[in-house]
């Protein structure tokens, strides 16, 4: 079992070992390492990019118990270096985070958040309608949001039954595995793109500035 650091650290930086490296074909090698600071693609959230003992991280999965990273290179079973992209792991997080208070927000009209995609360029949240739930206006949603993260709410994560659970301030908590600001005040600007019904769920698009 993979290690995941970043569930319960931000470091960018560490140093793990190398257990496997497979060839997937002539290109691409799997390594899984004892440790990773990597997020890989899952829960609505990209990869983490970066690199490994200075090469690039094509890309970073999910498979079993393991952190499998894609590299165009062989390593072979030493300690090598971690490095995460730091920009591109700061968007990620600020559109997942951004995303958990859109989901706070449906919540307050009675909607239901059921499925979410945190990528950038293409972020949105769909719900489910509960009991009287109403259509939201965008102005409705930001005020809430505005709120919250005026508040820089920190964030809070803990292990239940073995589920990993993240919260802002007071607000509920979500099982999550993904990465999230430490504060709203590191959130900056959401920006609801649009509300629409689509077969009886609601869907909200996003981004963050």
């Amino acid at each position: 079992m993979t290690e995941r650091l970043y569930y319960t650290s931000d470091v960018l930086e560490c140093t793990a070992q190398v257990r496997r490296c497979d060839q997937q074909s002539e290109e691409h090698y799997a390594i899984v390492l004892d440790k990773t600071i990597f997020h890989p693609q899952g829960g609505g959230q990209p990869a983490d990019k970066g690199w490994i003992a200075g090469i690039p991280v094509e890309t970073v999965l999910q498979q079993g118990d393991d952190v499998v990273h894609i590299l165009a290179q062989p390593l072979a079973a030493n300690a090598v270096r971690l490095e995460v992209d730091a920009l591109c792991r700061a968007l990620h997080a600020r559109l997942h985070s951004a995303g958990h208070l859109i989901g706070y927000a449906g919540e307050q009209y009675g909607w239901r958040p059921v499925k979410a995609h945190h990528w950038p360029g293409e972020g949105r949240i769909t719900f489910a309608a509960g009991e009287n739930a109403r259509e939201p206006e965008i102005q409705w949603l930001d005020e809430f949001i505005e709120g919250w993260r005026s508040a820089a709410l920190p964030r809070h994560i803990a292990f239940e039954d073995g589920r990993r659970k993240v919260r802002f301030g007071d607000l509920p908590a979500y099982d999550c595995g993904g990465t999230h600001v430490a504060s709203l005040a590191e959130l900056g600007s959401v920006v609801i793109g649009s509300v629409k019904m689509k077969k009886g769920q609601l869907i909200v698009s996003y981004t963050v500035q």
